[in-house]
């Protein structure tokens, strides 16, 4: 099974800290964001790894590598312009293969077991399978229902559900029918809710959405502060 690392945004939000340097290099811990998820795929099995690039592509490029270090192969999709995020996939399809492949937001931190989705089939008939985490201050709705049976639906105007972690899986139809270019990915997840077609699990374990420099420099503080009282 391959993974995904979406890296090819402009970080508009994280200025002026992305002007120089791409949000996914960004480091908490004293580590770059984009690493810690490579370490983590690695540990899980992952042994290959696509990553998209556009936004000062050469400074990830050059900080990643082929992934020999990791113990994995990387292989890299870049973008002219930022495509969005089922722009970016769709354009990475040649190099995901057949099957059910993860994609991870570069851009977020989170303590998941990859090993968890590590050949993660989908049920039959499925489009992806969504990992799901409790709102964060910034969005207290959430984006989705998730039922008892781990079918994710619609959420209702006014109604509170999850929120999607930027960690699933997916199956390369749900792009095909896509024209190349940028696109979202919520119009196509929204399609597959319509026909009964997504799955996800709720995730209770530590989450980011690395969105602001204070929410950058919040993450860095504690996990600092772990790594350092574990002796790291």
């Amino acid at each position: 099974m391959k993974a995904m690392i979406l890296a090819a945004g402009l970080g508009e939000r994280m200025r002026p800290l992305t002007d120089h340097t791409p949000k996914p290099l960004l480091r908490v811990g004293g580590v770059p964001l984009i690493e810690h998820h490579i370490r983590r795929l690695a540990a899980a099995g992952f042994h290959e790894v696509v990553i998209n690039v556009s936004h000062l592509a050469d400074q990830i490029v050059d900080d990643c590598g082929d992934g020999s270090r990791w113990g994995l192969s990387i292989d890299y999709s870049p973008e002219e312009e930022p495509l969005e995020t089922a722009g970016g996939i769709h354009r990475a399809l040649p190099l995901l293969g057949s099957g059910p492949f993860l994609v991870v937001n570069g851009d977020i931190w989170v303590e998941f077991d990859f090993g968890r989705l590590h050949g993660h089939g989908l049920t039959p008939g499925d489009l992806a399978y969504l990992v799901m985490v409790g709102n964060p201050p910034q969005h207290p709705q959430g984006d989705f229902l998730l039922d008892a049976d781990g079918r994710v639906g619609h959420l209702p105007a006014g109604a509170t559900g999850v929120t999607y972690s930027g960690v699933g899986v997916y199956s390369g139809e749900m792009f095909a029918a896509m024209k190349p270019g940028k696109l979202r990915l919520r119009p196509l997840l929204d399609e597959a809710i319509s026909a009964g077609r997504l799955g996800g699990e709720f995730f209770a374990g530590q989450w980011e959405d690395v969105g602001t420099p204070e929410r950058l420099a919040a993450l860095d503080e504690r996990v600092s502060a772990v790594a350092g009282a574990d002796g790291r």
